[in-house]
């Protein structure tokens, strides 16, 4: 359900402020890294949402994803300059899902706010996600743009119909809402990032144990002028894991096929039967036995590989595969000794 309550006024008695992670999985951030940065230091110190809530950012966690563009240089300058801004090194490139929940893994807050390194996201909005959690007494906040977001025509209707399909396969789980900006509380989130495994789908994890989900309308500014990081095959990728994570309503799917074919399979042999009894046509139905063929080959062969990456997703689990692995700084290891 989205915020769209009129605020309640908040008691003016001193408050303890809420206190706040912010979380940034880093791939291709060289160039946009220093303004997120800058925007986010005045929040360091207390302030207050549009409320009068007090609330300030307690730590901002940089999570390095290992990108082509040199943004380690630019996580570990940030992290030197700032007492407030941490950085934590993934052994190799892990996808979004995977740095984001390291990163809340590493971090403290009694809030969680996760953001993209691009800034398309407003820092400054995070007072507006604190508000909607504290009006509807939610767990989870996701930012509702309240423009088209910036990432094309087909890319956006791509986007919403793979939300709307999931949001039919897996109960409860408000696939609409879902956005890489947004707010959780921090003991949910970081319950959520301790369990985890290989190939899950973040914000479906999330919805497995979130009481309470609200969204609050913000918003959402340019990449930063650089190329998104997602191309054709990521994004088909990001699509799949969000399906397989979202239950085994596939699965049943493919169940429910099979037994189509097997009532459908006796009514088109005797409908074939009744129409070579009664010279209904003159020539063998060679052209309908290969397209009924076809047919039954491919639903087979796909109910056969939606099987097989449910059987991976376990055997990637049962061999112990991680979702990441943190490590230390390159630099501060064997492999920074010759100043590389």
């Amino acid at each position: 359900m989205s915020s769209e309550h009129p605020e309640q006024p908040v008691p003016s008695t001193p408050q303890v402020p809420h206190r706040i992670s912010v979380i940034v999985p880093v791939y291709q951030g060289r160039s946009t890294l220093p303004g997120l940065v800058a925007e986010l230091a005045p929040l360091t110190t207390v302030g207050t949402t549009p409320a009068g809530r007090a609330y300030v950012v307690d730590e901002l966690v940089l999570v390095d994803d290992c990108g082509p563009d040199g943004s380690d240089a630019v996580v570990r300058t940030l992290a030197e300059e700032h007492d407030w801004v941490r950085a934590v090194w993934l052994s190799r490139n892990f996808g979004q899902h995977a740095a984001t929940l390291a990163g809340i893994s590493a971090s403290g807050g009694e809030w969680v706010v996760t953001m993209d390194e691009d800034g398309q996201h407003d820092p400054a909005d995070i007072a507006l996600l604190l508000d909607a959690a504290m009006t509807e007494q939610a767990d989870v906040v996701y930012a509702k743009p309240s423009n088209e977001p910036p990432h094309g025509a087909m890319r956006n209707l791509a986007s919403r119909s793979a939300k709307w399909l999931v949001g039919r396969m897996a109960k409860g789980a408000p696939a609409a809402d879902f956005n890489s900006f947004r707010l959780v509380l921090g003991e949910v989130a970081r319950s959520v990032a301790a369990y985890a495994g290989p190939g899950i789908y973040l914000d479906v994890a999330i919805s497995w144990v979130a009481r309470r989900t609200t969204t609050a309308a913000v918003p959402m500014r340019e990449e930063g002028g650089r190329p998104s990081g997602y191309d054709v095959r990521r994004l088909a990728s990001h699509f799949w894991r969000l399906v397989l994570s979202s239950g085994t309503t596939p699965l049943r799917l493919v169940s429910v096929t099979g037994a189509g074919a097997v009532v459908l399979a006796p009514l088109v042999a005797l409908v074939l039967v009744i129409g070579r009894v009664s010279n209904s046509w003159e020539a063998p139905g060679w052209t309908s036995t290969m397209v009924l063929l076809m047919a039954s080959t491919g639903a087979i062969l796909f109910a056969l590989g939606v099987i097989a990456e449910y059987v991976g997703m376990a055997v990637n689990m049962a061999m112990g595969k991680p979702l990441y692995l943190p490590v230390r700084d390159r630099r501060d290891g064997p492999l920074g000794r010759d100043g590389a």
